[in-house]
Parts: C-alpha cells; sequence; structure tokens
C-alpha cells in the first residue's frame, strides 16, 4: 500500500521517538550490568559508560559467599511461591461467582470490593491488626495483607464474563454439576491463558516487594532479597560485609560500589530472563482488562 508524504513522516518520527524511549529504558540496564563485572575503582572513577573496564568476577564472588543474600534468596523464593498460590486461589474463588448472572447482588459486592481500591484503613491500622493476630514476624505478614488484588479480581471476573459462555455452565449444571465442580471441570481449563497472566502478575509483585516486609519483620532470617538490597544500596547495614574489607576507607567504598551493581543483577536476574519469553501474556492481561466488564 503506497504511503503517503504525510504517513512517512508520522512514521519517521515514530521511529526516532521510539528508539529514543528504548535508550532511555535499556540503558540503565546494561550500565548496571557493565558495572557488575568491572574494577570498583572505574565505577567510582566515573569511566564506566557502556562496556565494563577491568573486568573481574569478585563482586559476584562477594554476593554468593555472603550468608545474608544466600538466606534473603531463599525467602524471596518461598515468599513468591506460596504467596501467589494464595493469591491465585482466592482470586479465583471470588472472580467466578462474580462472573456468574445468577448471582444475586454481585454488582453491589462488586462496588464494596472496588471501594477499597480507592480507600483503605492505612498503615497504622494495618499494622495494628498484624500485631494483634500475632503474625509479626511470619511468613503470613507478607503474603496475607495482599492476598488479592482488586485490579487482578475485576481483570479475572472479566474474562470469565468475556470469554467462558454462559451456556456452558448451564450444561455442567444439568449435567449434575455443583457450582464447585463446574469451575474445577469447565471454566478452569478454559482458563489457562488469565491463570498464567495472574500467576505472572502475582509472582512479579511477590519477587519485587519489600515494603511489607520492613513494615512488620524485624528478624532478620525472615528478610526477603528485596530487603537485603535495599541495606546494601543505601549502606546502613553493611557489618558484616565490612569485617571482611580492608581497613582502608577507600577500599571499602570500592568493594560496596561494586557489589551494589552485582547484587542488583543477581536480585533481577530471574525477572529479566523470563519475561521477553513471556512478555504475551502480559500483553494479553492488560488486553482482556480493556474487554467489556
Amino acid at each position: 500500500m503506497k504511503q503517503s508524504a504525510g504517513d512517512r513522516i508520522f512514521e519517521i518520527v515514530n521511529y526516532v521517538l521510539l528508539c529514543g524511549v528504548l535508550i532511555v529504558v535499556i540503558y540503565p540496564l546494561i550500565y548496571v550490568l557493565s558495572a557488575s563485572f568491572s574494577d570498583p575503582a572505574a565505577i567510582l572513577r566515573g569511566e564506566i559508560w557502556l562496556w565494563p573496564k577491568g573486568f573481574n568476577l569478585r563482586a559476584y564472588a562477594k554476593v554468593f559467599q555472603n550468608a545474608d543474600i544466600l538466606r534473603g534468596y531463599y525467602n524471596t523464593i518461598v515468599y513468591t511461591a506460596v504467596g501467589t498460590a494464595i493469591n491465585l486461589v482466592l482470586t479465583t474463588l471470588a472472580a467466578y461467582p462474580l462472573s456468574r448472572k445468577d448471582f444475586y447482588g454481585r454488582n453491589v459486592i462488586t462496588a464494596f470490593i472496588v471501594f477499597t481500591m480507592f480507600f483503605s484503613g492505612g498503615m497504622i491500622p494495618m499494622y495494628l491488626l498484624i500485631r494483634d493476630l500475632h503474625m509479626l514476624n511470619t511468613i503470613w505478614a507478607i503474603v496475607i495483607p495482599g492476598a488479592v488484588s482488586v485490579w487482578n479480581l475485576i481483570i479475572m471476573r472479566t474474562y470469565f464474563q468475556s470469554s467462558i459462555p454462559h451456556e456452558i455452565q448451564e450444561a455442567a449444571m444439568i449435567d449434575g454439576c455443583n457450582n464447585l465442580q463446574t469451575l474445577v471441570r469447565v471454566v478452569l481449563p478454559l482458563s489457562a491463558p488469565i491463570v498464567a497472566v495472574m500467576i505472572l502478575f502475582y509472582a512479579v509483585g511477590h519477587w519485587n516487594a519489600f515494603f511489607n516486609a520492613l513494615l512488620y519483620l524485624t528478624d532478620r532470617k525472615m528478610f526477603p532479597l528485596q530487603v537485603i538490597l535495599r541495606e546494601i544500596l543505601i549502606q546502613e547495614d553493611m557489618s558484616e560485609m565490612a569485617s571482611r574489607l580492608d581497613d582502608s576507607l577507600i577500599q571499602y567504598m570500592m568493594e560496596i560500589e561494586g557489589l551494589k551493581y552485582a547484587v542488583v543483577v543477581v536480585a533481577n536476574l530471574p525477572v529479566l530472563v523470563l519475561y521477553p519469553f513471556l512478555q504475551k501474556y502480559f500483553v494479553k492481561g492488560v488486553m482482556i482488562g480493556a474487554l467489556k466488564g
């Protein structure tokens, strides 16, 4: 199809703008990766621009020798797995009845649920609640407060409404299935895309979460990886690592500088590696949320 001059100019401008956005987005990732493999002295002197200088793996060796980082990695994996499982079960059990046309009062219930997206009890009442439930310094303080995301609930409900024909559910009822059997045997097998989307959304959220851990955890053995990373980045608690370094302040700063970037890479590598393969599910999740509800 022949393009007009205006269309060609519009396309060129689009390419230029998108290339600019790509550079802005991808350069910090390249810089962090290069810095993690570079000589810390070169980092402090500001010599790192695109490629590593003084290539070495000392920072990564220190990362995997540090007990706090390894323990934080393990905790993050546990929190992500358990939290995602709870999220998926509760979101599904809430979204399915709200999608049923024969469920009386579903619009009112949905309105109350959506209300919580805009108004909540606040941080202090939530902390007092977690304390009174004796969940401080437990895994439940991390996975229970965010057990259901209203946004994800609405996305899943919309998928059930728009993609699962109501006639199929009625046929299952006629064949003798109750509501739970209909959900498990009919609806979920037809909902693999939205289930994958929910798993991805929730898993990424748990992997990157750190605020609840800051509020509800004081035992270092329970800290997730992101909290350990935060401590390293702001250099508030480096006593164990500092004990392995020279007494020289300059040497200490050099080692910490390299360690920062190595921990950032290690912490985000799983998501960065998986995302290109799972991007279509994220896109599908956005499109599902845009469908009629």
